[in-house]
């Protein structure tokens, strides 16, 4: 199957040798998105829970400018530098998208890109 690169300027262009997200066939990977403003390439102000919303509306704009919405994400990777601030990312998450939830898993890392706190990636399944 051809891949289809997916790229909108509603989310932070890519700091690296990447693709915000490609999709083949119904399926679309999202890059990790960290809380970086769009339109200044900035992290956002603000402690983690600034940061986590951030990131869902970067994960928003890609998945809408790949045609669907976040109802239609089937699995989620978090990156935190901070295990202790899961219970942000399930209440901030919770906001964004509705149960059915998607699978999920949850990565301690010692440091992310820019010093933020968070990072999250995604594969989205679009229904025809």
């Amino acid at each position: 199957m051809p891949k289809q690169i997916i790229s909108t300027d509603q989310a932070p262009a890519a700091i690296g040798a990447y693709s915000q997200a490609v999709r083949t066939g119904d399926t679309v990977y999202i890059s990790g998105q960290i809380p970086l403003d769009p339109a200044t390439m900035a992290v956002v102000d603000g402690g983690i829970e600034s940061q986590i919303r951030r990131v869902f509306d970067n994960l928003k704009a890609v998945c809408e400018a790949a045609g669907g919405d976040l109802s239609q994400i089937v699995k989620l990777t978090v990156f935190l530098t901070d295990l202790g601030d899961f219970p942000t990312v399930n209440d901030v998450m919770s906001e964004y998208i509705a149960q059915p939830y998607p699978a999920r898993a949850a990565v301690g890392i010692s440091a992310l890109p820019k010093g933020v706190g968070v990072e999250i990636e995604g594969i989205l399944v679009l229904e025809d």
